[in-house]
């Protein structure tokens, strides 16, 4: 008796079986990976990346020309031409509107007149005195003969004084109305406003048949803007930031009239007068821009940024990173910051160096300063490394103290546990350390040009002052470690960092919980 037939399966049913088994093996590798990685290092990491920091400080302001004129006039009177109108193009001198001048050439008239009259009067007045002089001389010579009486000499006399008296007088009254006629000529002269300066109308508040009354001040005739090809910006740069912006510093900036143009200026003055608003306390800062091509109008309200600093090419590293703090309980807590010279590339100095060597890269130093230079850092840099042995040395045979003398401690950390130095110590730090540099460069810094100095100076001070603080980064095969780093420019999102630290390192910016994918 035969036995039935098994029914054969299906070369698909096989290879679905097949590939069921595959992926479920994978997603139990992938797991278990991805347990084991939590395991030996569960911490979130960013990674340090060469790049550009662009620090700039946001404000508002208003558009203006750099100077604005505002044309009145001194005198009363009905405007009977006006020769300017809103946007005219005028030169220095160019008539602009015309006040009646009748009344002014009429007091004119009337003076001269008092001036012939007052001349003519000079003229009776010195037939007189010539008169009184000469009976004066006779009564004189008869007197001597005592040929008349004294009495009448004296009356002789008296009369030539009161006659040159006469002829003074009417000198005087010559020149009061010779002056006064000269007043009323000026004010003849102001009937016709002329532009003061070479520039554009902005505004015009008269119109022919109006009457201007000058009694107590002088009404406002016109508004000139001497040159348009230049303006200004005035800035209301919070108190906060004043201290970043200097003189010099570019600045872009916007206006809704173009929205698809970015414009340039510079830094021209920062201004001392603070203004208090809401208790907001703001410094004005004035920004000169280049409008050759007549783009930009007076009175744009501008968005407007102020390249504080720029650093290309410089690395960074994630604020993030800077942020974090160890959990209590955590073995990050326990870790030390490393000694100079052991965290590989860029190690020792906190990268004092490289920050020496790119500050004398923006010198334009010529051969022989840079050979200077170059002897100066390798000097230093030779000293750096016999003192990061000595460090070493000093904390193979005491760990704990050997990172106390050298960090002061536990190091200066952002969020990240443990007290740094206090200022004073810190402020003796930095000032040994700058006499030490001034000691060792003292000759380069000799053969700089004065522009040269400062900026060497204000380089060697930025380095010193740097924040310095302490990040964990993960070693080769995952292992957590303290290094000391010093921070630069900071855009808000990533900051400049250097010393002990190099592109592609990965810097702990969090932990992930137990059992966290």
């Amino acid at each position: 008796m035969s036995q039935p037939r098994r029914p054969r399966r299906s070369p698909l049913r096989k290879a679905g079986i097949a590939i069921v088994v595959i992926a479920a093996l994978a997603v139990g590798w992938h797991f278990w990976h991805k347990r084991g990685q939590t395991a030996e290092g569960g911490y979130r990491t960013e990674t340090v990346q060469r790049g550009d920091i662009r620090v700039a400080i946001s404000s508002t302001g208003t558009l203006s020309a750099i100077t604005t004129v505002t044309v009145g006039s001194q005198i009363s009177g009905q405007v009977t031409q006006v020769l300017a109108d809103y946007n005219s193009p005028v030169k220095k001198g160019q008539v602009l509107a015309v006040i009646d001048p009748s009344t002014y050439e009429a007091q004119i008239r009337q003076g001269e007149a008092q001036i012939a009259s007052a001349r003519a009067q000079l003229a009776q007045a010195q037939a007189t005195l010539r008169n009184a002089t000469l009976d004066y001389q006779r009564k004189s010579d008869l007197g001597r003969q005592q040929l008349v009486a004294q009495s009448d000499v004296d009356q002789a006399r008296a009369a030539m004084e009161q006659a040159q008296a006469q002829v003074n007088s009417a000198q005087a009254a010559i020149r009061q109305q010779t002056a006064s006629t000269q007043t009323t000529r000026v004010n003849l002269e102001r009937t016709v406003i002329r532009s003061p300066v070479d520039g554009v109308v902005l505004t015009r508040k008269i119109e022919p048949g109006q009457t201007v009354a000058a009694s107590l001040q002088a009404p406002e005739l016109f508004t000139i803007a001497e040159d348009l090809s230049k303006m200004k910006i005035e800035l209301a740069v919070d108190e906060s930031d004043i201290g970043q912006v200097k003189v010099g510093q570019a600045v872009s900036f916007t206006a809704d009239a173009f929205p698809d143009r970015r414009f340039r200026g510079t830094v021209e003055q920062v201004r001392l007068a603070a203004t208090t608003n809401n208790n907001v306390v703001t410094y004005p800062v004035v920004v000169t821009v280049d409008n050759s091509d007549g783009t930009l109008l007076p009175g744009l309200t501008v968005n407007a940024e102020i390249e504080v600093s720029k650093r290309t090419g410089v690395l960074k590293l994630a604020n993030a990173a800077l942020r974090f703090k160890p959990s209590d309980g955590s073995p990050l807590a326990a870790l030390q910051p490393q000694a100079p010279g052991q965290g590989g590339p860029g190690a020792g100095g906190n990268g004092m160096a490289d920050g020496l060597r790119a500050a004398a890269a923006g010198l334009g130093l010529n051969a022989q300063q840079q050979a200077a230079f170059d002897e100066t850092l390798a000097q230093m840099q030779k000293r750096q490394a016999e003192r990061a042995a000595q460090f070493r040395q000093q904390a193979a045979q005491s760990p704990q103290q050997g990172g106390n003398r050298l960090f002061g401690g536990g190091g200066m950390r952002m969020g990240g546990g443990g007290g740094g130095p206090d200022a004073s110590m810190q402020a003796q730090i930095r000032a040994r350390m700058r006499e030490r540099i001034n000691q060792q460069f003292a000759a380069f810094r000799a053969s700089l040009s004065e522009d040269q100095r400062a900026k060497w100076d204000a380089a060697v001070d930025a380095q010193l002052n740097a924040k310095r603080v302490s990040v964990y980064r993960l070693a080769k095969g995952g292992k957590p470690e303290l290094v000391n780093i010093r921070l630069g420019a900071s855009d808000g999102s990533a900051t400049e960092v250097m010393g002990d630290i190099r592109e592609g390192d990965q810097i702990i910016s969090g932990e992930r919980a137990a059992g966290a994918p």
